[in-house]
C-alpha cells in the first residue's frame, strides 16, 4: 500500500512538473524537398540551443506525440537539456499523428537521414554548439546510420534507445508470418523495376511495414526490404565514431536480440544500459530511469 501511494504521489509530482515544463514547448515549421515539416522543441528554463540539445528521432511510422517520446523531452528538459523532435514526413506534407496506412507510400527508410541532417544544420543556423542525436526503434536504425556515415564535429554524442535490429532471415520469416505471403517473390519483382529505372512504379495491393493491404512505390519496397546489414544497429555500432549509448529494455520483445547482438559489439565508443523490466516504449516510472541514464551519458 505504501509503495502504491508513494509511486501516485511521485506521478501526480512529475505530471505537475511536465504541466511547468509544456509552457515552453512549441511547434516549429520549416520546409523540406518541397514539403513543409515539423518539429516538437521544448526548452529547458534558462537555456538557448548554445547548451546541450538533443535530436530525437521517433521510431516507424508514428510520430514525436506518442507518450514515449513526450515524457522524454518533457523530462529531458526537468534535467536542464532543450530537445527538438521531429515528425519525420514520411512523404506527406505538414504530418502530424499516426502514419495512415491509406496512403500512397512512397517514403524510404533512407530518407530520415536526409531529414536528420537539415535539423542538425537547422539547429547549427539557431546557434548549436554540440547536439546529441537521440533515436527510438528505427528512429535509433536511422540515428546510429546518420552517426557512423555523417561524422560532424556538431555531433558529441549518440543515444540509441531500443534500436531496431534486422537479419534477412528474420526479415523473410517474419514478413511470411505476418502476412502468410513470401517476401522475396515481392521484393525481386520491386527490385528488377529499380534497376530498370521505374522504381516509381505503383505496386498496388501489397503489404509493406505495418500496413496491410497498401500501395507503395517500387523504390520505397526495395528500401525498407532490402537485404543491407546498416539495417542491423549491431552491426553499425561496430564502426561507431562518436561515443554512444544503447538503451535496452530487459522484457522488450520487439526487439528481442539487441543484448545478444550487442555482445558483438567490440567498439570502445560504445556502451549500453539496461532498464529492468521494460518493454519496447519505456513508459511511466521506465522513462525516468531511461532519461536518467541519458543525461548522465550526455553530461560525462
Amino acid at each position: 500500500m505504501l509503495r502504491r501511494l508513494t509511486k501516485q504521489i511521485f506521478l501526480s509530482a512529475l505530471l505537475m512538473s511536465v504541466f511547468a515544463v509544456s509552457a515552453q514547448a512549441k511547434e516549429i515549421k520549416e520546409t523540406f524537398n518541397g514539403l513543409t515539416i515539423n518539429a516538437n522543441v521544448v526548452m529547458a528554463e534558462g537555456k538557448t540551443f548554445a547548451d546541450e540539445v538533443v535530436l530525437f528521432t521517433h521510431g516507424t511510422l508514428t510520430h514525436n506525440g506518442r507518450e514515449t517520446y513526450s515524457a522524454i523531452q518533457e523530462l529531458l528538459a526537468e534535467n536542464g537539456i532543450s530537445s527538438i523532435a521531429p515528425n519525420l514526413s514520411l512523404g506527406i506534407n505538414d504530418r502530424h499523428g499516426e502514419y495512415d496506412c491509406n496512403n500512397f507510400q512512397t517514403h524510404k527508410h533512407d530518407d530520415a537521414m536526409l531529414e536528420i541532417d537539415f535539423w542538425v544544420n537547422w539547429l547549427k543556423s539557431q546557434g548549436a554548439q554540440s547536439i546529441t542525436l537521440m533515436g527510438h526503434s528505427r528512429g535509433g536504425n536511422q540515428t546510429a546510420w546518420y552517426s557512423v556515415e555523417n561524422d560532424s564535429d556538431m555531433i558529441k554524442n549518440v543515444v540509441l534507445i531500443a534500436p531496431q535490429t534486422w537479419s534477412n532471415a528474420a526479415e523473410q520469416k517474419d514478413y511470411q508470418k505476418k502476412y502468410n505471403v513470401p517476401l522475396e517473390p515481392i521484393l525481386n519483382s520491386a527490385q528488377k523495376l529499380v534497376k530498370a529505372g521505374k522504381g516509381d512504379t505503383k505496386l498496388e495491393n501489397i503489404n509493406f511495414i505495418y500496413c496491410k493491404d497498401t500501395s507503395a512505390t517500387a523504390e520505397a519496397f526495395v528500401s525498407y526490404y532490402r537485404a543491407d546489414e546498416r539495417m542491423d544497429t549491431p552491426t553499425l555500432l561496430k564502426k561507431a565514431v562518436k561515443p554512444t549509448l544503447v538503451i535496452i529494455g530487459s522484457a522488450d520483445n520487439v526487439v528481442a536480440d539487441l543484448t545478444d547482438k550487442m555482445t558483438k559489439v567490440n567498439n570502445d565508443q560504445v556502451s549500453q544500459y539496461i532498464v529492468e523490466d521494460s518493454d519496447h516504449f519505456f513508459l511511466d516510472l521506465f522513462s525516468e530511469e531511461l532519461v536518467e541514464a541519458a543525461v548522465e551519458f550526455i553530461r560525462q
